[in-house]
Formats: structure tokens, C-alpha cells, sequence
């Protein structure tokens, strides 16, 4: 850590000596063996995302409140664009997060099976029409949660849309694995990863409960994702916030968090940088907004935590501890002491 420490110093050193940006000194101390700049500056990465509240409305039948809800989605999009961002991630329940006691056959007082029949799905596809419609007249990527019908008898999936700066759904992330409620009542879990890249950026994507399980996480990293999308309509328990800095800290990817604004107060949107520190966060007053953010990966929040950690840690589950250790009575011995 303290040639972290050094190296980030010089590179600050240099930066005001000189009058560069910190990414431009950085790639003066980035040299290979034979002189040649190294990967990592060549491969240069940086996209420049915006991560959404909104306000979740969670009765289905409430065509008014749909419509409501789309129009938010869509206002949002526009002031992403016009803010620069080539891609605007939201949160679960965008659209509409179905109440698990407004589903129940057996509601309003008990959960039971729900009753997707209740659902006004023309208007769910309606206002998904009109938000790609949008993302294609702003070339904006757009990453918005919905419910997904299913043939019946099969529930339908919790899903986030990807939807390209053409206006089409190019993947759907299904979430894998749900709470008691979601899986025994409500939806049809997913059964696989998703990734997609803009600008080079590679994006992967997570949703609702799904913070609490830091194995979808590694797995992203194991992909090779630059970012991990994550939408939830929760913060607790477990101090969501928290735990998605800390699987961008662990893993050295940056993780964009996405909740409703009725969270705001105690978890505000907000983007993650590789190094677990917040970037940029939405108000905590309950309005809708847009943080923005570069992911930018030669940035001062990124290039220690990409030149040295995530390497490292890549190296180190290779095996490369195997070739040090040693053969010593003392060392198998784990009652003796000092």
C-alpha cells in the first residue's frame, strides 16, 4: 500500500508541475521494459453514464400512475442527454414494482400466488414503446427494470431491459436469485449472467436482492466488466449502500446504484469508483434526478485500483502463492507458539 501511496503521489507531482490532467501524467509512469507505453494506457476506456431515482409505484392496475410513471422515466432520459451521458441506468420498478399483497389472490391481507391478470400489460408495453422510441431519438443507452411476460402458466421475470442509442432491446437480465416472496409467488427466476459493452466499456447487470450474494459479483469480474449495473427497489436490511461499495472496492470494477427516491433519504443513487469511494450521488430530498458520472478508467478514483489491485488479485488466485511455500515442522505444527 505505501507504493500505492507513492505512486499516486508522483503521478499528483507531476500533474502540478506540469499543469496536465491527472490521466495525462499518469501515463508518463507507465513505462514497459522496452520503453513502449503499457496496455493499460493504450487500451484507454471512458464512457460517461448517469444513474436515475425515481419514484416506484407499485400498483399494476393503476393505469394513470403507469402512464405517470413513464413520463418521469422519460424526463430523466432527456436531462441524462442533454447532460452528455451516453448511457442512463434506472432503478427496479422504474415503470411499476408490482406489491406482493396487490398480486396476492389471497390479498390484501395475506401473500399468496399472485394474479398477473391483474396487470395492465398494454399499457407496461406502451410506455417500454415509447422509452426505446426516445433512447433511439437520443441515441441514449437505457437500462430500464420491468416485469417480463412468460408463456403462461409460467410466472413472468423481474428484468432489466438493455435498449440500445438505436431504440432496441439488444439483452434482458433476468434476476437469478429472489427473495422468499419473489420466487415462491411472484417470478420465474433467471439463469444467467449478462454483459454488454458501450464505447468499449463493458457493462454487467444485477437486481434486487441480489446485493446481498458477492459470488454475482466475482462473477462479473471473472467476465471482465468494467461496470456493474445494479437496480433494487431496497436498503435494507443490510445496508445496501455499504455492501456495493464494497464489492466495487473488492472486485475494482465501478458499480452504479440505482434505488427509488422514496430511499433517498438513507441511500441516494450514486456511482462507485473502482477504489469503493461514492463519485456522485442524486439528492436525498426524494426527488427524481440523474447523478453523472466519466468512467473514466485512467481517472485518479480509477488507475490505482486498475494498474495494481485487480491485477494483483487476479495473479494471486492463480496459483502464484504455490511456489513459496515451505516445508517446516513449526508451520504444520498449530499448537506452537512464538
Amino acid at each position: 500500500m505505501t507504493a500505492h501511496r507513492n505512486f499516486k503521489r508522483q503521478v499528483r507531482a507531476r500533474a502540478a508541475k506540469t499543469g496536465e490532467s491527472y490521466t495525462s501524467a499518469l501515463r508518463h509512469f507507465r513505462p514497459t521494459p522496452s520503453g513502449e507505453v503499457m496496455s493499460e494506457a493504450r487500451n484507454s476506456k471512458s464512457v460517461r453514464l448517469a444513474v436515475a431515482q425515481t419514484p416506484v409505484r407499485e400498483d399494476p392496475r393503476d393505469v394513470d400512475a403507469l402512464h405517470e410513471s413513464g413520463r418521469q422515466v422519460r424526463a430523466l432520459m432527456r436531462e441524462a442527454s442533454a447532460r452528455g451521458a451516453r448511457i442512463v441506468h434506472f432503478p427496479e420498478g422504474a415503470i411499476c414494482f408490482p406489491h406482493k399483497l396487490v398480486m396476492s389472490v389471497d390479498g390484501p391481507d395475506a401473500v399468496g400466488p399472485a394474479d398477473w391478470d391483474r396487470c395492465q400489460w398494454s399499457v407496461l408495453q406502451a410506455e417500454l414503446a415509447a422509452i426505446l422510441k426516445l433512447a433511439r431519438e437520443l441515441q441514449l443507452w437505457t437500462v430500464i427494470p420491468s416485469v417480463h411476460r412468460l408463456t403462461e402458466p409460467n410466472r413472468p421475470h423481474n428484468s432489466l431491459y438493455v435498449v440500445s442509442d438505436r431504440g432496441e432491446v439488444v439483452t434482458r437480465y433476468d434476476e437469478r436469485l429472489l427473495s422468499s416472496t419473489k420466487v415462491s409467488y411472484m417470478y420465474s427466476p433467471g439463469i444467467s449472467s449478462v454483459t454488454f459493452d458501450v464505447d468499449g466499456v463493458r457493462f454487467g447487470c444485477l437486481l434486487g436482492i441480489e446485493i446481498h450474494y458477492p459470488e454475482l459479483f466475482a462473477e462479473y469480474e471473472k467476465l471482465d466488466v468494467d461496470c456493474v449495473l445494479f437496480s433494487t427497489t431496497g436498503v435494507s436490511p443490510g445496508n445496501a449502500a455499504a455492501q456495493a461499495q464494497g464489492h466495487a472496492a473488492a472486485n475494482s470494477y465501478w458499480v452504479s446504484f440505482s434505488v427509488p427516491t422514496q430511499h433517498s433519504a438513507t441511500a441516494s443513487s450514486g456511482v462507485i469508483a473502482p477504489n469503493g469511494d461514492w463519485l456522485e450521488r442524486c439528492p436525498t430530498d426524494g426527488s427524481p434526478a440523474v447523478a453523472v458520472v466519466d468512467l473514466d478508467n485512467d481517472s485518479e478514483a480509477a488507475a490505482e485500483s486498475l494498474t495494481y489491485a485487480r491485477p494483483w488479485r487476479r495473479e494471486a488466485r492463480s496459483g502464484v502463492y504455490t511456489g513459496y511455500h515451505v516445508t517446516d515442522p513449526r508451520s504444520e505444527d498449530r499448537t506452537a507458539t512464538i
